[in-house]
């Protein structure tokens, strides 16, 4: 439990709190906590809508982690033209996109279908009417901050799968046996299914 309880102060980013665990409870993290100010610094950037910070400060902590994860930095650049979108900044969103993200978009079609969704709120003038409207929300911002502390973790050879979703995955055995409830099947939306009766 001492392990489950380190392990999400380290991964959520509470240096403090995990430095006083780590001293009451005897449970070593499985980094070193100083990394931790570094990371959640570029997870504040992202969240806060400074993108280019963000993709400096990760470069800063480990230049392969971008160059190995071509999807983490497509979702940075695509999330950099959202916040070009957000300030009203059309022209340069769409030079941008012509420029960084179509080339990306070529090599992969998952990219290309996620760069389109993305060039359709430059159709709109009001954005908050549009049907992808929502890459503007504050959750388009939290996910992608998500992805790159999740990239940064695995860098700093934190666990793959962190002890949370292995717990989890361990207590829904443990209620299958018992109950039918609501599951996460997919760990990577976390979105609750409705049980199959």
């Amino acid at each position: 439990m001492n392990k489950l309880v380190m392990n999400f102060l380290v991964t959520e980013g509470y240096v403090e709190a995990a430095e006083k665990f780590r001293v009451e409870s005897g449970t070593e993290p499985d980094i070193d906590l100083a990394t931790i100010t570094d990371r959640m610094a570029v997870k504040k950037a992202v969240q806060s809508g400074n993108v280019e910070d963000a993709i400096e400060k990760v470069n800063d902590l480990n230049p392969e982690i971008l160059d190995t994860n071509p999807e983490l930095f497509f979702h940075l650049q695509q999330q950099r033209m959202i916040e070009l979108i957000r300030n009203g900044r059309l022209e340069e969103a769409l030079e941008f996109a012509q420029e960084e993200l179509a080339p990306r978009g070529e090599e992969n079609q998952s990219f290309l279908e996620e760069l389109e969704k993305t060039v359709a709120l430059l159709a709109f003038e009001d954005v908050s009417n549009c049907p992808v409207g929502d890459l503007l929300d504050m959750s388009q911002r939290l996910k992608t901050a998500s992805e790159v502390n999740a990239a940064i973790l695995t860098s700093q050879s934190h666990e793959k799968a962190p002890s949370l979703l292995k717990m989890l995955i361990w207590a829904q055995n443990q209620l299958d046996e018992m109950a039918v409830y609501p599951r996460i099947n997919d760990l990577a939306s976390a979105k609750l299914e409705d049980p199959v009766v």
